[in-house]
């Protein structure tokens, strides 16, 4: 008889997992904490960032912004700032941009996965965790832990990124849920994904769980689960950055609010062309991004960085102003700045090792990651 179809064997799953949880359980700030505002920070903060990396973050962006309430009256270069070294920015301003949002409406977060689906950067897995997490709201959850844990535990065989895929998933979870206990059920199911269950090498001799685990009774390696499609290649790009002098000061560019790292600023550039040299794709890229001309100097250092779908090596060159009047035709905004003021403005991390490597002498401890 399958798992699901067997009342004693979901609830003999239930208390082993449930017990297991109790025992191993990882004290971590977020959910030790009882604050819906807290946790809710957590679970964005977690939609593209592993615990173990995000400990440090979360505790700076909260001692940044403490309610719900100082995170709506910030600006966005100041959330920007208090994210910086997280990555996925986009995830801090609809964070910002949905509590403006619930300040306007009373200053509380909703308490239903219905309410909570209609905040911007909430989607059906947010909604569900912070729902449960923070309410107790019998929604199951379905994050990558998650998944991989169900597709071992009834040996689906299939990608669980497919929608129909996922959709059983879910309807599985439900199943196995123990009701009036989401909260507790769901973080213990994660947490046997994040340390149990773990892609490469499951840890099944320690898995409270394994005795109802079919790919643990019925494959000789549960590893191979769950199946995945063979990873495209990602595109490599070579990038040239300026710092820009006009006397002591730099220039410093805001990019865009909408797309890849929206509203951090940066030392202004852009990718090289076919046939075009560094050293002229930067002159290129800062006529037309800012309608200045500059003379190009020496490459002062090299940084390579990946993000999700491709990876750059970004070249940062020693540039003077020559003529002109910036003007924002590609970018946000821009700025004169001092060496020892970069470290007030968010940027990304490729750049801010650029600055790491440059100025080592103006960053402050405690600045961006």
């Amino acid at each position: 008889m399958s798992l699901l179809d067997d009342p004693a064997a979901i609830a003999d799953f239930r208390d082993r997992l449930l017990a297991w949880y109790r025992a191993e359980r990882r004290a971590l700030e977020w959910r030790d904490s009882q604050d819906p505002y807290h946790i809710w920070v957590s679970e964005i903060m977690l939609q593209q960032t592993r615990v173990e990396q995000m400990g440090e973050y979360f505790s700076r962006f909260i001692r940044a912004f403490p309610t719900l309430g100082d995170l709506a009256a910030a600006s966005e270069d100041q959330v920007l700032k208090a994210w910086e070294g997280l990555g996925y920015y986009a995830r801090a301003r609809n964070l910002h941009k949905a509590a403006r949002h619930l300040l306007a409406q009373g200053g509380r977060l909703p308490d239903t996965y219905e309410g909570l689906l209609a905040l911007p950067g909430i989607g059906p897995y947010t909604a569900a965790a912070i729902s449960s997490i923070a309410f107790d709201r019998d929604h199951p959850v379905l994050d990558g832990n998650v998944a991989r844990v169900l597709c071992r535990l009834l040996r689906v065989e299939e990608d669980p990124r497919r929608s129909a895929v996922r959709a059983g998933l879910i309807a599985a979870g439900e199943k196995l849920l123990a009701p009036g206990r989401a909260r507790d059920f769901n973080q213990a199911m994660m947490e046997l994904g994040a340390r149990v269950c773990t892609p490469a090498r499951p840890r099944c001799s320690q898995c409270p769980v394994r005795d109802h685990c079919r790919a643990f009774r019925e494959l000789e390696d549960p590893a191979i689960l769950p199946r995945k499609p063979p990873r495209r290649k990602r595109p490599h790009y070579q990038v040239a950055a300026g710092l820009i002098r006009k006397g002591r000061k730099l220039l410093i560019a805001q990019r865009p609010s909408a797309g890849l790292l929206g509203g951090l600023w940066e030392f202004p550039g852009g990718k090289q062309e076919a046939g075009e040299t560094l050293e002229e794709c930067l002159a290129r890229e800062i006529r037309e991004e800012l309608s200045i001309e500059i003379a190009v100097g020496e490459r002062l250092c090299c940084v390579e960085h990946a993000y999700t779908h491709f990876s750059i090596t970004l070249h940062a060159f020693a540039a003077q102003y020559l003529s002109g009047q910036p003007q924002t035709l590609g970018c946000a905004s821009w700025r004169w700045v001092e060496p020892s003021e970069l470290s007030a403005y968010a940027f990304s991390r490729a750049d801010r090792r650029v600055i790491e490597q440059l100025f080592p002498e103006e960053q402050k401890p405690g600045g961006g990651a």
